[in-house]
């Protein structure tokens, strides 16, 4: 029988169209590198988080004000207007955890409010944050045995879900909590029990000092894989002094999840530092440190990014939010301008 060979050329001219139909699609539908669907699952590779592609990544985001106290305002619908509005690829849930907060503790229905939100998240193609918000109990040892009942369902719930984060303790505080003696042992227990379900989840993990202490962290890690160590800022309280302790963390080969900051001080109120704040965000582009903005809220406060007359569904096709956006709001978008904005 006689065999049938291809001219080199035919295959040549052959693989050159391929090639040019492979760009010219990628030119009629760009692929969004900001989703989900294209970075799959995070995982940390020393200072830096990595997609599935083996790529590093830097997420933004937004976090929520206590669902307690603004859970009207959330819901897919908001999410979806304020993804639009800003470009944003992660959403930070926080769920205040005390009694006296109006926390979870008191108020397990919170947990459902997490669940609609986490599978809103996931449906925009979004990265999703569960914020366990320590703060005003300040050791998270207070309220271990719950936090690891939540984890537990949430994890099981999640599983290998690649877009749910878990930050297992906010901004533990106060002159005689120590990472060693408080956030330390709490951290251990409460990864692992993530660990038994999601193993290859992203943990977030918090620091002392309202998650500004490094030096403590620094030379006592914890052991195993996905963990990041948050670090808190707010552009009128901090200054070059704080990005120099993270420069020198990460040179530990630790990375570092800015999983909330802004541009008022750290009270929340008084006016917008933004020649600071610019400085701050900067720092973290250039380093591709992932940061998560507080906060959405209408909360008629500097901090909130809408007005008190916000509610979900009022997006205009043109217009956006912009009839809705706080002073604050209008300065995040700034901030997340891309060049060719």
């Amino acid at each position: 029988m006689k065999k049938f060979v291809v001219p080199a050329i035919i295959i040549i001219v052959a693989g050159a169209l391929v090639a040019c139909g492979v760009v010219l699609l990628s030119v009629l539908f760009p692929v969004d590198k900001t989703t989900v669907s294209y970075n799959g699952k995070l995982r940390i590779d020393g200072a830096r988080i990595l997609n599935q592609h083996d790529e590093e990544v830097q997420l933004t985001g937004i976090s929520t004000q206590g669902i307690q106290w603004f859970g009207d305002i959330y819901n897919q619908t908001s999410i979806a207007e304020i993804k639009k509005e800003f470009g944003i690829n992660t959403f930070r849930i926080a769920m205040y955890v005390r009694p006296e907060d109006g926390g979870f503790v008191a108020n397990r229905a919170l947990k459902d409010k997490v669940i609609e939100l986490v599978d809103a998240a996931i449906a925009l193609d979004m990265y999703a944050i569960i914020d366990w918000h320590v703060l005003n109990e300040y050791t998270p040892l207070t309220y271990q045995a719950e936090a690891l009942e939540f984890f537990g369902e949430m994890s099981e719930k999640y599983g290998d879900t690649p877009n749910v984060i878990y930050e297992i303790c906010n901004e533990p505080n106060g002159n005689e909590i120590s990472w060693k003696d408080h956030i330390k042992p709490y951290a251990e227990k409460v990864v692992a029990k993530i660990r038994e379900k999601a193993p290859d989840a992203l943990v977030i993990v918090g620091t002392p000092r309202w998650s500004k202490d490094l030096a403590q962290v620094e030379n006592d890690p914890l052991e195993g894989a996905n963990i990041a160590y948050a670090l808190h800022f707010y552009a009128g309280s901090e200054n070059k002094t704080l990005r120099d302790k993270m420069d020198h963390f990460r040179e530990k080969n630790l990375a570092l999840f800015v999983s909330e900051c802004g541009g008022t001080d750290d009270s929340g109120t008084g006016k917008l530092h933004e020649d600071n704040l610019k400085k701050w965000i900067d720092y973290l582009n250039d380093r591709k440190i992932s940061w998560v903005y507080w906060g959405f809220s209408n909360k008629d406060e500097a901090s909130a990014i809408v007005t008190p007359k916000y509610r979900p569904g009022v997006f205009d096709a043109e217009k956006g939010l912009a009839d809705y956006l706080s002073e604050n709001g209008q300065l995040l978008k700034r901030m997340l301008a891309k060049p060719e904005d």
